[in-house]
C-alpha cells in the first residue's frame, strides 16, 4: 500500500510560506528552507518593531515639547512639573502637536506652568 503524503496540505503550506517571502532577494524568495528562515526572522523583527515604534514616537514627542518649552525659557522637566501643578492633563502627543502646529497656544501653556511652579 502506498504511503499517504498529505500532498495538498503540505503543498499549500509551502506555497503560503513562499508567498510570504515574495519580494525577498535571491534564494530567500525561491527556496523553501531559506524562505522559511527569512520569513520567521522578518516576522520577529515586525513584532519587535511594532513595540519599538511606540518608544521612538514618545522620544520624538519629548524632544518637540522640550524645544517648545526652552524657546519660552523653561526646561522639559520644569514644564511638565508646572503642568502637573496646574492640574493640566494633556498627553505628550497632544503637547508635541501643539508645540509644532500652534506655538502661541503652547507658549500660553508654558506661562501657565511657570505661574504654577512659582
Amino acid at each position: 500500500m502506498p504511503r499517504a503524503t498529505n500532498a495538498p496540505a503540505s503543498r499549500q503550506r509551502r506555497k503560503r510560506r513562499l508567498e510570504q517571502a515574495k519580494g525577498f532577494r535571491g534564494g530567500r524568495s525561491k527556496l523553501f528552507r531559506t524562505a522559511t528562515e527569512s520569513v520567521n526572522k522578518a516576522l520577529g523583527y515586525a513584532y519587535r518593531d511594532r513595540r519599538q515604534k511606540k518608544r521612538d514616537m514618545r522620544g520624538l514627542w519629548i524632544v518637540r515639547i522640550n524645544v517648545g518649552a526652552r524657546m519660552s525659557g523653561l526646561s522639559y522637566n520644569q514644564f511638565m512639573r508646572g503642568l502637573k501643578a496646574a492640574d493640566i492633563e494633556l498627553n505628550r502627543k497632544m503637547l508635541a502637536d501643539l508645540a509644532v502646529e500652534d506655538p502661541k497656544a503652547f507658549a500660553e501653556l508654558v506661562e501657565t506652568a511657570k505661574k504654577a511652579i512659582a
